[in-house]
């Protein structure tokens, strides 16, 4: 069945190679990047769980999950109004009302929307960059989705700690260069580190990525994983990456 949804000036609809699924974009404002499919493809959830992805901008994870797993019910919830707009217009494009919820507000005040300790998942993929990296033009998308202007780090794993029921599982891709200060975040918010990978560009070259899952209330253990490269070799995905993107 095809649905038709209206477009915005700028906009583009784009192929996900998931169960039929595409996605509305405006590459003027921001279009999702490798780090939000290697995330879907490193998050799990279970038949029944309900899944919140935190800061969801044109909501690519919930879809991508929904096509994935087997969960519930799927919410992302975003501040700026205009990629709800397109999230939720994405949404119903897929015929994906039932499935997901997409919701406007601050995750620094999500208790006022949701319930606390309401999702057995949370996924976020939050700015990397502090105000500090090369910070030029606050008001951008591209800047609100790269830099921590309306949210920090701190403020995205409060979130899931706050959200997340007892032993649920929060998963997180992020810069390499953070990793202490991401551990020891997530333990101060009683988020234990589980599962680790790294990823690569090349099988030669330092990552520049790191997929984490942490579990609320969880016994110290963690579990690092094979590293993932990207390109075994320039313009040729590794068979890995092919399998998380569906080619």
């Amino acid at each position: 069945m095809t649905i038709n949804v209206p477009l915005k000036e700028n906009e583009r609809v784009d192929d996900l190679n998931r169960c039929g699924y595409r996605i509305i974009q405006d590459p003027g404002r921001f279009c999702f990047g490798m780090d939000s499919v290697l995330l879907s493809g490193f998050a799990r959830a279970g038949a029944g769980d309900q899944l919140l992805d935190l800061g969801t901008g044109t909501g690519i994870i919930p879809i991508l999950m929904a096509a994935k797993t087997e969960a519930a019910h799927l919410t992302g919830l975003e501040i700026q109004a205009d990629s709800v707009d397109m999230a939720r217009r994405s949404v119903q494009l897929n015929g994906l009302e039932d499935k997901i919820t997409i919701m406007e507000g601050d995750m620094k005040e999500a208790e006022k929307l949701i319930p606390a300790a309401s999702f057995d998942v949370i996924t976020a993929n939050p700015p990397y960059m502090n105000i500090n990296h090369g910070l030029r033009n606050p008001e951008a998308p591209k800047a609100i989705a790269r830099h921590e202007i309306l949210c920090t780090l701190e403020d995205v794993i409060r979130a899931a700690s706050r959200m997340l029921r007892p032993g649920g599982n929060f998963y997180l891709v992020h810069r390499p260069f953070r990793l202490a200060e991401i551990m020891i975040t997530l333990r101060h918010f009683c988020l234990e580190p589980k599962r680790m990978k790294m990823v690569h560009p090349y099988v030669d070259k330092e990552p520049n990525m790191v997929l984490l899952q942490a579990n609320r209330g969880g016994k110290p253990r963690l579990s690092v994983e094979k590293p993932l490269i990207i390109s075994v070799k320039q313009g040729v995905y590794s068979e890995e990456i092919r399998e998380i993107y569906g080619f």
